[in-house]
């Protein structure tokens, strides 16, 4: 019996002997500096082993709880070479975060024995919004409002600035015709215009309580966030100047108004880690600091829980003065819940019962709108998918008409 076991302790510590140690191990990793929130990212791994002994491997990297982790990595590698591995992962909360260290374990020759070496690979990541709306905008902005309708047109009332002189269509206004060089080049030509850029466009995001309702893809803030971000880059792209004011019971963050496309990523920068508050938003403060902070005439553009807001009757004295010098829309997510609640069939009391009080804070909901719109305070609600579409299709009508 002594015999077997000294056998076993040789064979042990002989299996020990064929493997390396960690001196002779290296590992790279290669994180994104940034990743939108809910994107796929691929992260590429080197391992490298020095020594003469093959081995099989487990490895776990150590992101952040919130990242999507596919671990533990699996894989032989051999001796004196290096290898290339990669894992998927994606982030689902905003924010910045440091990633330390990667955890790796190695089996002996014939699997007697296992290390276990951490590795320490410091990198910084910051997740931020979904930017896919953004990008499609830039991409092509026709294309992009083409659900609502809407175009981006130059400006045909001779109010704003001048475009070009073009071939006169059906429709023109025969005031603009150019006759000097309709006598010139023997065709009726006219005078085109497009707004006049340089406006002021004030964003505003709540971050309070409501606006962590929870949607199919995120909350209310998620996608208040990526609207936000759409609406000011077709802002800062057509030369107006953009200030964004986030806030829940206080002032969270003011970007003071700038043009200029390298402004949007101030704006990002300054934005991505948001969260929402616990708190309910204090709306007259900071309509309060909106008056003394932003003097010229702007587009306020605010993207917060409309039916939370009709019953801030506080807010209402401090909009009406921003109405005598702004122009107000606020801009909110449907409730689809609410909204589904109203087509149900009543097809048992308790359903007819449900049915009845959805239908009930509908009417409220439509009468308390009716009631701030009278001021000229405008109010809409766009499902969740279509919000920045739907804000970018207001701001270009409102650049189109000249309301500014």
């Amino acid at each position: 019996m002594i015999t077997i076991n000294i056998v076993i302790i040789v064979g042990s510590l002989t299996d020990l002997l064929f493997s390396p140690n960690k001196h002779q191990l290296f590992i790279k990793r290669t994180f994104p500096e940034e990743m939108e929130r809910g994107m796929t990212y691929t992260v590429p791994i080197e391992l490298r082993n020095t020594s003469q002994h093959t081995f099989s491997y487990r490895m776990i990297d150590g992101i952040p709880q919130s990242f999507e982790r596919p671990f533990p990595l699996k894989g032989i590698l051999q001796k004196e070479s290096i290898i290339e591995i990669f894992y998927d992962t994606h982030a689902s909360v905003r924010g910045k975060y440091q990633i330390k260290k990667l955890y790796f374990r190695y089996t002996s020759l014939f699997g007697l024995w296992e290390k276990q070496v951490s590795f320490l690979l410091e990198d910084a990541v910051k997740v931020i919004p979904d930017l896919t709306e953004t990008k499609r905008y830039l991409e092509n902005a026709q294309r992009y409002l083409l659900y609502e309708g809407d175009r981006i047109r130059k400006h045909r009332t001779g109010i704003g600035d001048f475009s070009q002189i073009r071939n006169y269509v059906v429709g023109d206004d025969p005031r603009k015709i150019n006759w000097r060089q309709t006598a010139k080049l023997q065709e009726v030509m006219t005078n085109e215009y497009e707004p006049e850029h340089g406006k002021y466009i004030t964003i505003l995001i709540d971050c309070g309580r409501m606006m962590g309702a929870e949607l199919s893809k995120g909350n209310r803030l998620e996608k208040s966030l990526e609207a936000a971000l759409t609406v000011s880059a077709a802002a800062l792209q057509k030369g107006d100047y953009v200030s964004i004011l986030a806030f829940s019971k206080e002032v969270k963050v003011f970007i003071p108004p700038a043009k200029g496309m390298a402004h949007l990523q101030t704006i990002l920068q300054s934005i991505y880690h948001l969260k929402v508050d616990a708190a309910e938003s204090n709306y007259a403060a900071i309509l309060s600091f909106l008056e003394t902070m932003q003097k010229k005439r702007s587009l306020l553009l605010f993207f917060s829980d409309v039916g939370t807001f009709l019953h801030e009757e506080s807010a209402l004295t401090y909009l009406m003065r921003l109405r005598r010098r702004h122009l107000f829309i606020m801009i909110g997510i449907e409730d689809v819940t609410l909204l589904k609640r109203t087509k149900e069939e009543p097809v048992t009391v308790q359903k007819a019962m449900v049915k009845s009080i959805a239908q009930q804070q509908m009417l409220l909901k439509k009468r308390e709108k009716s009631k701030w719109e009278k001021h000229g305070l405008l109010m809409i609600e766009a499902r969740e998918e279509k919000l920045a579409t739907a804000a970018v299709s207001y701001y270009i009508d409102m650049m189109n008409r000249n309301l500014l």
